[in-house]
């Protein structure tokens, strides 16, 4: 092992958060003081992260504004640190003067954004990057750029904490800050043994993982290539194996569907056959006509029967909560109707009358009935249950499926190009605006731990992300030329893809005459940030070695449920061992312990109050006050 070098702090995962530490770093410090000296440690790039590599795909996107980007605090974060002003993502786009080693691709690319455009995320990563960049240009930071993995972590003699990389060096400092980001998941059980058929067999196998990390070269051209999930990262791969092997799209010409693209083939796309449990793709954002969205105003859910609901304790997600989240997506759909599509609705139907209905229904059958006796027809009818899939459980004939999903087709079109008179993008707004509450009751401890697992967590999380974390909505334009053109196709709900005598087999809810089959399938899910199986060496050493524990919710119905993320203090973020002792030189930070820290997953965006940069500031308050304390041999004197 090599001699350690010394930092004031090792911040481990190079990413936005750990950006954002420096960042408030040198908010901090005060001027002329010795410069701190921070060590940040990355696998794949220090500044960008792995989410944010610059060297990925322009196709592959972040599914947020451009305007909803920026790395710096204001007035809406509640910090002790001081709020010190810098570019967002489309300020710095404008910016007159880069620095000389930024990629020539970028111009291009910044010259294009607009605030309510969404970025390619290599242009993301060169945003932090350049921000990495303007915090030690201040002089107060001192930054060491390390590629490496980070493997073990360990106090030493010194009263520091030793952080060891794969490739033997060590790294000491006064405070270690865990900032990884979302880690991925190590191959599981059934993983392994689709790894070890594909080799066998001679078959194409991709696991799951992040699309920049994957060989795609590897996806044969003109093959049937099973595919299972529709979430977020399967609009990337779709767009790496057509757009991105030359295929085009232009507009269909459609007057009644304006957003409507037409695919021109390249010969060298694979015939996709796509599933997953939902069997439909996640709903897509919409263009709106001044940019952005406008704010959903709940009308049964409100502000007031959350702060009511929250004072409570150990109650029941599907029981207490859910209800009146079911009649308030019910209301977004049928007050949209009412106020835009009135001929949609039956004779006499008015609002008063609509909301004494739903508040009257208590079951999702009830509020489902609330629904189909307002509508002229099935096709303006809500399923409460099934936000995310088709109408009816299956199974259904091919046939109907083909139906369903030419309805699926023209639906998100619509949603797509007039998204104010939809009554599907009302119910997407509705989803983005009560997710969040919902979250705050879980932090707020007003629901059971069992329930948190199994309903927030296991079910309403998923369902969020499905209608209101789509992709944008020129990408889903294309994926629905893609459906047009038969060169993408969904297997259906409920789908699976085993191996079986030499192939890989796909079959969902659908009757077919025969399950499809393909030398080829690629796995587009992706680890959500549980470490429980991680693949990050260190997370996993620190869990085995009882360094680390699994945070829990409680339940009064049985023993503690983990949340699947590291246990830390609430008020410090510190990392707490097997027997709940804090490690006051540890500081962990999104979402490996968002447990702890709800909404740390998320971007910081400008005047929204931002738990990322509120974590930054803290773990930088921490450093400071250790150098302050410490009086060891490598101690610079601040001010």
């Amino acid at each position: 092992m090599t001699a350690a070098a010394a930092f004031d702090a090792v911040v481990v995962g190079g990413g936005p958060r750990a950006v954002a530490v420096v960042e408030r770093l040198a908010a901090r410090h005060p001027a002329g003081a010795p410069p701190v000296r921070v060590a940040v440690v990355d696998r794949v790039e220090v500044g960008a992260g792995a989410t944010w590599r610059t060297d990925q795909s322009p196709l592959l996107l972040n599914n947020t504004y451009s305007a909803h980007t920026t790395i710096y605090t204001d007035e809406s974060t509640p910090m002790t640190g001081p709020v010190t002003p810098g570019p967002d993502l489309i300020t710095w786009a404008r910016e007159s003067s880069p620095p000389p080693d930024r990629p020539a691709w970028v111009a291009a690319e910044a010259a294009e954004l607009r605030p309510w455009s969404y970025p390619t995320r290599r242009i993301q990563g060169v945003y932090y990057r350049e921000q990495l960049a303007r915090a030690e240009a201040t002089g107060r930071v001192a930054v060491t750029r390390l590629i490496g993995t980070a493997v073990d972590l360990a106090p030493a003699p010194d009263g520091s904490r030793a952080v060891r990389l794969a490739d033997g060096h060590e790294l000491t400092g006064r405070v270690v800050v865990l900032a990884q980001g979302m880690v991925q998941a190590k191959r599981s059980p059934r993983v392994r043994s689709l790894v070890a058929a594909a080799e066998r067999d001679g078959l194409v196998y991709v696991e799951p993982g992040m699309p920049a990390e994957r060989d795609w070269d590897l996806v044969p051209a003109g093959e049937t290539v099973l595919v299972a999930g529709l979430g977020a990262n399967f609009f990337d791969v779709v767009a790496l194996l057509t757009e991105g092997r030359g295929g085009r799209f232009e507009p269909a010409g459609d007057p009644a569907r304006p957003a409507r693209l037409r695919y021109l083939p390249s010969g060298r796309e694979p015939h996709l056959v796509a599933g997953s449990r939902r069997g439909l793709p996640y709903r897509s954002k919409a263009t709106y006509p001044t940019g952005f969205p406008p704010r959903y105003e709940p009308r049964l859910a409100t502000r007031d029967w959350f702060e009511r609901t929250a004072a409570g304790r150990g109650q029941d997600f599907r029981r207490d909560v859910w209800p009146r989240l079911a009649r308030e997506f019910a209301w977004a759909h049928l007050s949209t109707l009412l106020a835009h599509r009135p001929e949609a609705l039956r004779p006499g139907t008015d609002e008063a009358g609509l909301l004494d209905r739903l508040r009257a229904a208590t079951r999702d059958a009830e509020v489902d009935e609330v629904v189909a006796a307002a509508v002229t027809s099935d096709r303006w009818a809500l399923s409460v249950g099934r936000l995310d899939r088709p109408r009816s459980p299956g199974p259904v004939s091919e046939e109907t499926w083909r139906r369903w999903v030419r309805e699926h087709v023209e639906d998100e079109l619509d949603a797509m190009h007039a998204p104010l008179t939809s009554p599907r993008n009302a119910v997407n707004r509705a989803m983005a605006a009560l997710r969040g509450p919902v979250r705050r009751l879980v932090t707020r401890g007003a629901l059971d731990g069992g329930s948190v697992a199994r309903d927030v967590d296991g079910w309403f999380t998923p369902l969020g992300l499905a209608l209101a974390s789509g992709p944008p909505p020129h990408r889903t334009a294309q994926v629905l030329a893609l459906i047009d053109a038969g060169v993408l196709e969904l297997l259906g709900e409920d789908a699976s893809v085993s191996h079986e005598d030499g192939a890989f087999v796909g079959r969902s809810a659908v009757r077919r005459d025969a399950p499809v089959r393909a030398r080829a399938f690629v796995e587009t899910r992706m680890s959500k940030g549980i470490v429980t199986d991680t693949d990050d060496p260190l997370l996993d050493t620190l869990l085995r070695a009882g360094r680390a524990r699994l945070h829990r919710w409680p339940s009064d119905q049985g023993p503690p449920v983990s949340s699947g993320t590291l246990d830390v203090t609430p008020d410090g973020f510190h990392l707490l061992d097997a027997a709940g002792v804090a490690d006051e030189r540890v500081v962990v930070l999104g979402i490996p312990a968002e447990g702890v820290q709800p909404g740390s997953a998320i971007g910081a965006t400008p005047g929204t109050p931002s738990p990322l940069l509120a974590g930054a500031d803290l773990a930088a308050a921490q450093v400071l006050a250790a150098v302050r304390e410490d009086t060891g041999p490598h101690s610079p004197a601040p001010a």
